[in-house]
């Protein structure tokens, strides 16, 4: 049987495909489109999962829509007429986008269907999930469990923002929910709004900013925004914010009891204000999180948590659960935000709808395949590919290029590294990686400022063997999908002088805090991705081959793409991006690229991937 799941229309589209309850593949839209966030119907995606397949659409038993549009058109008309005559000007600017397109979209997911399969079924073969239980199951289903608590959390759904499931073999049933205006991860895109930064996609600048400063509003939040209960479940005091009829995430009280007004991105810089705001809601967000994931212990006996949702990206938090020891174990879907609803319509559509089995890998393995699940390039066609974009490349063996690009880390020169399946998800997992040598003091500005072009402050990630982890930081588990913060060891910190101490807000980037620098955030934590050579043989070689020559297992890993720009997809795109950044050495398979010998004035095109007939 073979399902595929999609998400669509909001932001993030995606479609995945399982077959008899395997995940065939499973990619993000703006990846093949080259649109950030693309909300379109993922065409490229689909285009991508049947051919992976080796199907058409009309081998396709079922496809599953990852929301139920009735149930989003009910909340927003019933959010409207109970603020009116507030919110007037965002009700006419919402209502004919719902009246002309998102409230029939059963009707236009058929349109869009019909254009490249005539004869597809679409009557017969469309279902709808709703929002939280495609969260849920995509959490659920590929986890190394057989039975788990499940919770999920982001900004909204149709009415739901925060809900607890119970997974057991091939059923998953949601026990409770919070429910909108009362949203943890709109108070947390509130707060990423008043900071200046977008919402949608700059929460995890907030959550990389809050390091740098104190918490000292957060029991302001505490006191007058957000009413928590012991049990986690909360309250916002809507007279703050203007997210439900409004076209802004704050309003005029909400800045006045913080005492600023909101930051233009644009214009106004980062201050250690806004440094304290972040680090404030990121203790309130932990707070929450850790009171629910108490009660859901306390209250289900559960052993085994699982994480979805927008909210489970925050790995400050993730880390905050593990080291309570609150559960036995945890596991976080990696594509935890909206693109991960097309996985788990899927997966739903084959456990739930179907009632089919399902079949736990055992070992602590769970079903994702490392989360490469996107396309990967033959070594014949990524050299036709580079030839026709004018690259000027070697083609090396499998242990030259180990060898040589473990040598530029080494050098300490910033690789490009596309290598095998593309990730789902947000995370670049050493698929579309840029690398760095974590060990220079020097590297992480460097990436930020003239390779990735983005704030100064963002953090990098350290990529780890997965048999070193406990070596070089607090962590003596798996963390595949960087979704997990942990300390530097103590063994590997630097001590602080008392002017180092005395140093506020960006001023402490400058100061290394231990003897992997570029991937020591400021509080002496990192963003860790434990490697393994069984689901990424050819990374965790390298990581290997520079442990070698430096004794440092670790690389600095971050996204292969530049500022605005979705991870890359094609050997083109790689191209690209080295092109046009400070990349200095390049590997797409078994090519190998050194930027001195390219010519700087090539012009580079982008073309469709996955293009449906």
């Amino acid at each position: 049987m073979k399902i595929l799941g999609l998400s669509a229309l909001y932001h993030d589209s995606a479609a995945a495909l399982i077959e008899d309850g395997r995940i065939i593949a499973a990619a993000q839209e703006e990846r093949f489109t080259r649109i950030k966030h693309d909300a379109a119907f993922p065409k490229q995606a689909i285009g991508y999962c049947l051919a992976e397949a080796g199907c058409g659409l009309n081998d396709i038993d079922f496809v599953v829509f990852y929301d139920k549009p009735f149930l989003k058109f009910e909340r927003l008309m019933e959010t409207y007429l109970s603020f009116a005559p507030r919110g007037f000007t965002s009700f006419q600017k919402a209502i004919p986008v719902w009246l002309k397109e998102k409230l029939f979209q059963k009707d236009l997911l058929a349109k869009e269907f019909k254009k490249f399969a005539k004869d597809f079924d679409w009557m017969g073969k469309m279902l709808f999930t709703e929002h939280h239980l495609s969260h849920a199951a995509s959490a659920f289903f590929p986890s190394p469990f057989q039975d788990a608590a499940v919770l999920t959390m982001d900004g909204v759904g149709e009415w739901t923002t925060t809900s607890l499931a119970m997974g057991s073999g091939n059923s998953l049933e949601i026990h409770k929910e919070l429910h909108f205006p009362h949203s943890l991860g709109l108070l947390y895109s509130a707060a990423t709004y008043y900071t200046g930064f977008k919402v949608n996609s700059g929460e995890y600048k907030v959550m990389g900013l809050a390091p740098y400063g104190e918490p000292k509003y957060a029991q302001t939040i505490l006191d007058k925004v957000v009413d928590v209960k012991e049990d986690g479940s909360f309250h916002l005091d809507q007279s703050y914010f203007d997210y439900c009829t409004g076209l802004t995430m704050t309003n005029d009280k909400f800045a006045s009891l913080f005492g600023q007004p909101v930051r233009q991105a644009d214009k106004d810089p980062l201050t250690q204000f806004h440094m304290d705001m972040a680090a404030s809601i990121q203790e309130v967000t932990e707070h929450i999180v850790l009171k629910l994931a108490r009660s859901i212990r306390k209250e289900t006996g559960a052993k085994n948590l699982c994480l979805a949702g927008g909210v489970a990206l925050n790995c400050v938090a993730n880390g905050k659960i593990l080291r309570e020891n609150i559960f036995d174990n945890i596991w976080i879907q990696p594509a935890a935000g909206d693109a991960g609803g097309a996985l788990g319509a899927a997966l739903a559509g084959y456990h739930i709808n179907q009632g089919q089995p399902r079949q736990v890998a055992g070992n602590g393995k769970d079903a994702m395949e490392g989360s490469y699940l996107g396309p990967v390039w033959q070594q014949d066609d990524i050299e036709t590919r580079l030839k026709e974009a004018g690259a000027v490349f070697t083609v090396l063996s499998d242990d030259q290029l180990i060898e040589q690009t473990a040598q530029a880390l080494a050098d300490e020169k910033a690789v490009g590294w596309m290598q095998g399946r593309m990730e789902f998800g947000p995370r670049a997992l050493g698929g579309r990686s840029i690398l760095g040598d974590p060990r220079s003091p020097t590297m992480q500005k460097v990436l930020n400022l003239k390779v990735k072009y983005r704030e100064s402050f963002r953090p990098f990630a350290p990529s780890v063997l997965r048999e070193d982890v406990a070596e070089w930081f607090d962590l003596d588990g798996d963390s595949p999908y960087m979704l997990l913060v942990a300390p530097v060891a103590e063994k590997h910190r630097r001590q602080m002088t008392e002017a180092e101490n005395a140093l506020f807000g960006i001023d402490k980037l400058n100061v290394p805090r231990s003897s992997l620098p570029a991937v020591t955030h400021v509080d002496y934590s990192a963003r860790i991705q434990t490697v393994h050579a069984d689901t990424n043989p050819r990374y965790h070689a390298l990581i290997s081959s520079f442990k070698a020559k430096t004794g440092c297992p670790v690389v600095v890993n971050t996204s292969f793409n530049v500022r605005g720009e979705p991870i890359v997809c094609t050997p083109e795109d790689a191209f690209r991006c080295f092109m046009g950044s400070e990349i200095e050495v390049l590997t797409v398979g078994n090519c190998f690229l050194k930027k001195e010998d390219q010519d700087p004035g090539l012009k580079l095109d982008y073309k469709n991937a996955f293009e449906l007939d």
